[in-house]
């Protein structure tokens, strides 16, 4: 995969699922990464091949959990996250998707107390020696693009030694998120210390943190030097900030998304759990809206909201 000027969905849990990949990609993203899977998960799971939907399904063993999908359309631009803290369970989940998707890159940034408390997301940041080993695993045994995403660390010269090691592995890509594990997202990304690690690396760098809008991807690109640029809240509140034309409206993109879900059957809940963060940067879930999405039980309880009945019907009854 290239990593060399392109527009890129970040990873969100719970957000970046088929139906929000591939609706970035139609406003204009280049490389759409999957919301985060946990080794565990994904060991359990088994490949299936969804001829109704044209999927490809991994689903939990003995259920009817899907834990991921995918379809061929994303084949060349989707990246599977995962998190791990073992380089063997790592390997061995892998080894189920790679095939599937275009990269498989490690959470070494979520600072979140579920990833934390496993010892995964952003505490692999302290323990330099486990990276190394997920990583060269990973590289050695298969024939799939690796890739990494940090935060900085509590220097700038700490994140550059620890970003020297981690490309040393021969992953292909790093991608840095510019806060540390203590900054909230109020707190300003620092595109200064991004700069720091481009500029000492030779692989391609994704710069992650505080782009809002179209023109922000070529400002930290600029500021940084960064190859390419990630963004995360800006494209979930709307996901056209991929359009170099330009935003839609929010109302727009929104309906387009629960069209989107409805064509690929996704997650009810995770519909729901999208749609409410779309509507509480906008406006507010104790507002009409918010609340019918709350009550919302079904697909077609959504399709009645936004005024797409016909379209629901049109796409269930015309499924095999």
């Amino acid at each position: 995969m290239d990593y060399h000027n392109k527009l890129v969905l970040a990873p969100m849990v719970r957000v970046g699922t088929l139906p929000f990949r591939l609706l970035a990609a139609e406003y204009g993203a280049d490389i759409t990464y999957g919301e985060e899977i946990i080794d565990h998960r994904l060991v359990k799971c088994e490949r299936r091949l969804n001829e109704i939907l044209g999927t490809i399904d991994f689903v939990a063993k003995g259920t009817k959990e899907v834990v991921f999908r995918t379809c061929r359309a994303e084949r060349n631009m989707v990246v599977f996250q995962m998190g791990t803290a073992d380089a063997i369970r790592a390997l061995s989940a892998a080894q189920i998707v790679c095939k599937d998707v275009a990269a498989v890159d490690i959470n070494m940034g979520c600072p979140k107390s579920f990833s934390l408390s496993g010892g995964m997301g952003a505490a692999l940041l302290s323990k330099p020696e486990l990276i190394h080993d997920i990583l060269t695993t990973l590289r050695r045994n298969l024939d799939t693009t690796i890739t990494c995403k940090i935060r900085l660390l509590a220097s700038s010269q700490e994140t550059v030694e620890l970003a020297r090691r981690i490309e040393k592995t021969g992953v292909s890509a790093l991608a840095v998120h510019g806060r540390k594990v203590k900054d909230r997202p109020r707190d300003p990304a620092n595109w200064n210390e991004i700069a720091d690690v481009v500029a000492s690396l030779s692989i391609p760098v994704i710069a992650n943190g505080d782009v809002f809008e179209y023109e922000d991807f070529g400002r930290m690109k600029d500021a940084t030097g960064a190859s390419s640029v990630m963004v995360a809240r800006g494209a979930l509140w709307n996901t056209s900030i991929f359009s170099a034309k330009g935003k839609l409206p929010w109302d727009t993109v929104k309906k387009e998304y629960v069209r989107k879900c409805i064509l690929w059957d996704n997650d009810i809940k995770s519909t729901k759990y999208t749609v409410k963060e779309m509507i509480i940067h906008h406006s507010c879930l104790e507002l009409a809206e918010g609340k019918a999405v709350n009550k919302s039980d079904t697909y077609m309880d959504l399709a009645k909201l936004y005024g797409e009945e016909d379209y629901y019907h049109f796409i269930t009854m015309n499924r095999p």
